[in-house]
């Protein structure tokens, strides 16, 4: 038998394997953005792609950070206090659990005490470590129970922001007045060591390998290079003015850094050590989320109330996310496949 196939049978086979050819490519990318709204004591549930707000959840006072569990269920928001870090105001003590299906409240994880837990990171281990800036170290919750395990001690001051390694061995606090970053072994629970970096240091960010740990110092324009396997400053990063967060690329290629008073990201070539480029942003960007598949970085604008979108392919900015001041942390749930 000879089947015959149409000129016009084919170009729609060929049309539809493009299309699924697309589909597939950019998979990675699809999901959903939680965003921590901190002025209006919020988690916001948002398209990208429609750059709509699909849910509001109200939250305890206030909540900056926010962090989605490995499954794609839980959205978990360190409750701070109504200050900022190393100013007089309220202690919160627990972290609200949010259901990203049901799209409302399903829980708070009480702490024990006055603590101003802000940034939490899942570990390999199923594990939930937050910064206990109060306590000055990272309390290890159980996300199944919801009970604290166990406290690490940072060895100092205002341990205000958290990253892990991704083999989940190590943990790196940038500790904001004492100007340090504390090393933490997760495992046996404990201080490794501290490294002083500068005066005052905000947030830090850690290479895909694992091997560089970056952090901000904050009286001079330049961010510090951190060998892991040395636990000390390994080199400088010089800007044109002070960043206040940092994030790589899945590739290690590029470290995106936001001069939030100069309203400006800079573009970092990590194996020069040089700015390739600079993008404007929203006034007063707080945090940086680069999406799985490492095509579109988001940008927290918490004064303007946008998520700025930056294409890292063609290097444009792409319209933004209109939402309303106070956005801060920032989240990413896949869709499912």
């Amino acid at each position: 038998m000879i089947v015959r196939i149409s000129l016009f049978t084919l170009s729609v086979l060929f049309v539809v394997s493009l299309k699924l050819g697309e589909a597939n490519s950019a998979a990675p990318g699809r999901g959903l953005l939680i965003v921590a709204n901190q002025m209006e004591h919020s988690v916001l549930i948002v398209d990208p792609e429609s750059r709509r707000e699909l849910a509001r959840i109200v939250v305890g006072v206030n909540g900056h950070e926010v962090i989605v569990s490995n499954d794609g269920r839980f959205a978990y928001v360190p409750i701070y206090g109504n200050s900022g870090v190393g100013r007089p105001g309220t202690d919160g003590s627990t972290i609200d659990v949010i259901d990203l299906q049901e799209r409302k409240l399903a829980g708070t994880i009480d702490l024990g005490k006055g603590l101003r837990p802000h940034r939490a990171e899942f570990g390999p281990d199923g594990l939930l470590y937050v910064t206990a800036e109060l306590a000055n170290a990272v309390d290890v919750v159980d996300p199944s129970t919801r009970k604290v395990l166990a406290e690490i001690p940072t060895g100092q001051k205002e341990s205000h922001m958290l990253v892990l390694s991704p083999d989940g061995r190590r943990g790196y606090t940038a500790n904001v007045a004492a100007g340090s970053v504390s090393v933490l072994d997760l495992a046996n629970r404990s201080l490794v060591t501290t490294i002083p970096v500068a005066k005052t240091v905000q947030r830090i960010s850690i290479s895909p390998d694992g091997l560089r740990v970056f952090t901000h110092d904050q009286d001079a324009p330049r961010i510090a290079i951190i060998d892991t396997a040395t636990n000390k400053v390994s080199n400088w990063i010089e800007l044109p003015s002070p960043a206040y967060a940092s994030e790589s690329t899945p590739d290690g290629r590029w470290l995106l850094a936001l001069g939030a008073s100069a309203n400006r990201l800079f573009v970092i070539d990590l194996q020069t050590l040089k700015i390739v480029r600079t993008v404007e942003i929203p006034k007063r960007s707080s945090e940086i989320l680069v999406r799985p598949g490492g095509d579109i970085a988001y940008i927290s604008g918490t004064g303007a109330g946008k998520i700025a979108i930056l294409d890292l392919r063609s290097w444009e900015m792409q319209p933004s996310i209109d939402l309303t001041p106070g956005v801060d942390g920032l989240a990413w749930v896949p869709a499912p496949r």
